[in-house]
């Protein structure tokens, strides 16, 4: 089988050839952008043997200006494929997608609504202040932040179906939002849902397969439960939520499942060495079963993993 081609069985919950496996990681700022992200991402791509290859975004949702109050979320402008982020990051898909093997399953990085809402504003006032203040924002006065979510959820949606174009096979979509301690369930699924649903649709007609990442720790993943007949891989902290692979499979049924491994300094994948990294990863593969599961992470790996451990990983999984 081709990775492709091992890749799409899976998802069918078709026998393969081997475990498929899916690894990335936030490379270093310095080639984060242009001609040097395109050369770090082949290398990875090489050196790891992934069959998932996995198109980073660095690309974010620019600063506006500063959002103190709920009515301040009307400068956030509409936005489209011409916009600046956009375009850098499509120059970025497309050459990823000349250069890169064909013949592998390859996907482009989708920040989704909640992170994408966030991310213009994340370095004025730090990470957890801004989680914050969207939840605040949306309770005191949720009309012009849900409108500046919308406008937001336009992009994506054309950000979705643009890396379909393109010639990706799917899209990466990270869910932020199903932590306990930040919406309640109802706000939930007021708030973060409909805005996800939409975008994954647009992924699914555009004719792209959807894999959904469930971000963070402390998660009702039952949130997500009706996110299945749009979702056909689910990936979630099967550490940090905690959720287990097994009990993923009964939540998500009819969807492959992905991941296994812990993505944290001093987890194994991580910090290695290699004879424990082959190790865990028969035991995932034992908890999974080899039909409809994918190898991967728990979430991005840091800056610095070494990718010889990957490649023990993933050489693991053929076994």
């Amino acid at each position: 089988m081709t990775k492709k081609e091992r890749v799409i069985a899976a998802i069918e919950g078709r026998d393969t050839d081997a475990v498929p496996a899916c690894f990335s990681m936030h490379f270093p700022k310095e080639v984060n952008h242009g001609e040097a992200a395109v050369r770090e991402h082949l290398a990875f791509f090489q050196q790891t043997d992934t069959d998932i290859l996995k198109l980073m975004n660095e690309n974010l949702i620019p600063d506006m200006g500063p959002i103190q109050a709920p009515e301040d979320w009307k400068q956030v402008r509409s936005m489209s494929m011409h916009d600046d982020f956009m375009v850098r990051q499509m120059e970025l898909a497309k050459r990823v997608l000349d250069e890169s093997d064909a013949s592998a399953f390859r996907v482009g990085t989708l920040h989704g609504i909640c992170a994408s809402s966030i991310h213009p504003i994340e370095h004025r006032y730090g990470y957890k202040q801004v989680r914050e203040m969207l939840c605040e924002h949306l309770r005191r006065n949720k009309a012009p932040v849900l409108d500046a979510m919308k406008r937001i959820t336009d992009v994506l949606c054309q950000l979705g179906r643009s890396y379909v174009e393109a010639g990706m096979d799917g899209v990466f979509y990270a869910s932020l939002g199903g932590e306990h301690h930040f919406f309640t369930d109802e706000e939930f699924a007021e708030y973060i849902e409909p805005f996800d649903r939409q975008i994954l649709q647009a992924i699914r007609e555009a004719g792209g397969y959807t894999i959904l990442h469930i971000c963070k720790e402390n998660l009702n993943m039952e949130r997500y439960a009706g996110y299945a007949d749009l979702s056909d891989v689910v990936n979630w902290g099967v550490y940090e939520a905690p959720c287990s692979l097994s009990r993923g499979r009964e939540l998500f049924q009819g969807c492959a499942v992905m991941g296994g491994l812990g993505n944290h300094p001093g987890d194994v994948l991580v910090d290695g060495p290699a004879d424990a990294i082959r190790q865990q990863v028969q035991q995932a593969i034992q908890q999974a079963g080899r039909t409809g599961f994918i190898l991967g992470a728990d979430c991005t790996l840091p800056t610095g993993t070494r990718y010889e451990n990957i490649r023990t990983a993933v050489e693991a999984a053929r076994a």
